[in-house]
């Protein structure tokens, strides 16, 4: 392979990785060696150059709590959650730090001891610096998803790309762990995302990246290496954009 090959295809990128993720093969919480693989793809990623910033969601952590919240307000639930994505962060951000890589929790909710609060211009400091941002708490908003705000971040930060880490190597046209008929995309518009109510992220996410020609590309974080993939143009993805 020439050094132009293995070059990343994308030099500033926004990783949203979904709490469930974090859970590993548990029914809910954090489960620190899939916590610590998925920090060893992200050091890999950040020590060769590329620079990286992350959302994490809190369904790992909040789906346990969902009992407790079903009978709350929305705006109390939504805070229950961004404090589960802090958490989330906070994990990443060890696991990260256990690996020499430096790291940086910058919340949408003011918390002063255990992160930096969220401040666009130093945000962009630490990226071009090496260091490895986390955005918790989402937007600081109730009724704003970790989609959103991963969506809003990648626009602020003018990522080359906001890469979706889940469980599935893409996009399905149903749930492929329950529909073994499902058909999965290479590449999709953003328009066929919300016609065909393709459950990907969440419609404002999706309109905020169209309106930033911002692409989103769906991939399994769960395979070693496929986030290095990813990067390069290689692996298993859907790509989410205006091309036709």
């Amino acid at each position: 392979m020439t050094d132009a090959a293995a070059r990343p295809r994308f030099k500033k990128v926004l990783l949203k990785v979904s709490g469930e993720v974090l859970m590993g093969d548990q029914g809910y919480g954090i489960d620190m060696k899939t916590v610590d693989n998925v920090a060893a793809a992200i050091a890999d990623v950040a020590k060769s150059g590329t620079q990286i910033c992350l959302v994490i969601g809190g369904g790992n952590i909040f789906r346990g709590l969902s009992t407790a919240a079903a009978g709350m307000e929305r705006a109390s639930a939504d805070y229950m959650g961004m404090l589960a994505t802090v958490m989330n962060a906070l994990a990443m951000q060890n696991a990260l730090e256990k690996l020499g890589v430096y790291t940086r929790v910058q919340s949408a909710i003011p918390m002063a001891a255990i992160a930096e609060p969220y401040i666009r211009r130093r945000a962009v400091r630490h990226l071009e610096k090496g260091r490895v941002v986390i955005f918790a708490a989402g937007t600081g908003n109730p009724y704003f998803t970790t989609d959103t705000a991963a969506a809003l971040r990648a626009a602020e930060m003018g990522c080359d790309a906001l890469l979706k880490g889940t469980s599935v190597d893409g996009v399905y046209s149903a749930d492929p762990k329950k529909d073994k008929s499902a058909t999965r995309y290479d590449q999709l518009t953003y328009q066929d995302v919300l016609s065909r109510n393709l459950k990907v992220m969440d419609a404002a996410a999706i309109a905020l990246m169209r309106e930033s020609g911002i692409p989103i590309v769906v991939f399994s974080i769960r395979e070693e290496g496929s986030l290095r993939r990813v990067l390069n143009g290689e692996g298993t993805f859907t790509v989410i954009n205006d091309a036709a």
